[in-house]
């Protein structure tokens, strides 16, 4: 059998295993899988889920701070401590932020010797995505107003209804910037994921609210579905034209021009012009070039400027030991803008379009998107379950 010269050019899963270990320790692999507090907490657990936190973080008090934390948190949230619908859904999940805080709050108070403690700033990031971007502004915004409203049905149908609009809208905004703007990345992804999450079970409280009716969630469910598999495709089609690798060079093996090479290169008066390497849309010039520009002959004729006529010179012993020395060099490894590692895994430079397609589909396999299409696949059983969630939460008096 006759080896092609295509087949030579196909990298080992030995090589490619390699390179995404090194952007997996590096922390550049992305990750648009689901939060998984945003996923427990709006699910059929968010009851067990809220009532797990309250007691683990009460267990890790001394007695004086959980007077503190019980009393700060029967001030946010009034009527003897108990909340309607506080084990459901957003509702679970606007308790969870607060206890967080709350909790933080009374231990700083506590390490300073009972002075007033800072004012709660904010989380910088909420569910995986920045919360001052649109999308975190609008959730966390909603649900730093749920606490003190949720006993208030009026109040809480009212809210719930407003920033159910804000998100529908942004959403759609935000799914036609990646689609038909250009605007596809990892974070986009991110913020589109947990906020159509999100929204859906803003429309499913409303439907608890008698607010709007069933099909109206049933029907987000649906858009959602349809919109995150077109999602999926095209931020595969956005890793394909981003991800680019080039191979380490090394000592007895190199990616540019090696002694012999320019040995042979200069005695026949000319030298290989493709000698520069494109990544991410930016041209950077190979060590080759540096060499060919700072070398003269010893009768102080520039090589590079006689590459069409054959002249026998005598090349610098140390342009030859610089080409080498240039040669030992790190890989470059680029998934996004932003999202890069040096590595020093050598293989041959034409391997390196196979290899990124390689790595592309690790990386959409190394993607929990399984648990992301379940999100919005809800069997009817399911989806009439949740609808139906009733639960209510009450602090501990003791």
């Amino acid at each position: 059998m006759i080896l092609t010269g295509r087949a030579l050019c196909l990298p080992s899963r030995a090589t490619v295993q390699e390179l995404f270990s090194v952007a997996r320790d590096a922390g550049v692999v992305p990750d648009i899988s689901l939060d998984p507090v945003l996923a427990t907490f709006l699910s059929l657990d968010s009851s067990d889920a809220v009532q797990h936190q309250y007691a683990s973080l009460r267990r890790g008090m001394s007695g004086e701070l959980q007077a503190a934390f019980g009393l700060n948190l029967s001030r946010e949230l009034g009527d003897g401590g108990r909340v309607t619908g506080g084990g459901v859904g957003v509702v679970a999940l606007a308790l969870s932020l607060l206890f967080d805080q709350v909790a933080q709050q009374v231990r700083g108070q506590g390490s300073t010797g009972g002075k007033p403690p800072v004012r709660r700033s904010p989380p910088r990031r909420i569910f995986g995505i920045s919360s001052a971007s649109r999308i975190g502004r609008i959730v966390h915004g909603y649900l730093r107003l749920i606490p003190g409203i949720a006993n208030d049905l009026e109040k809480m149908a009212e809210a719930t209804e407003r920033h159910d609009d804000w998100l529908n809208l942004e959403l759609i905004d935000h799914y036609e910037r990646m689609t038909t703007r250009k605007r596809m990345s990892t974070v986009s992804m991110q913020q589109w994921l947990a906020g159509a999450a999100f929204h859906l079970h803003v429309r499913i409280h409303q439907v608890r609210l008698i607010s709007v009716p069933r099909g109206s969630a049933e029907s987000l469910r649906l858009s959602y579905k349809t919109a995150f598999g077109r999602l999926v495709q095209g931020y595969t089609v956005y890793l394909h034209r981003n991800t680019k690798e080039t191979p380490a060079g090394g000592p007895g093996r190199t990616n540019t021009l090696g002694r012999t090479d320019i040995s042979n290169s200069v005695f026949n008066g000319s030298l290989p012009s493709d000698s520069t390497d494109e990544i991410n849309g930016t041209t950077s010039a190979n060590s080759s070039a540096d060499v060919s520009r700072g070398c003269e002959t010893d009768f102080g004729i520039n090589v590079s400027k006689r590459r069409n006529e054959t002249t026998r010179v005598v090349v610098n012993r140390k342009c030859l030991d610089n080409a080498t020395t240039r040669a030992d060099v790190q890989g470059l490894l680029v998934i996004e803008p932003g999202r890069n590692v040096t590595h020093t895994v050598q293989h041959h430079p034409c391997e390196s379009p196979a290899l990124q397609q390689a790595l592309v589909t690790r990386i959409i396999n190394a993607q929990d998107l399984e648990r992301n299409r379940r999100f919005f696949l809800y069997p009817e059983k399911f989806f009439n379950r949740l609808l139906s969630q009733k639960d209510d939460f009450e602090l501990e008096t003791n």
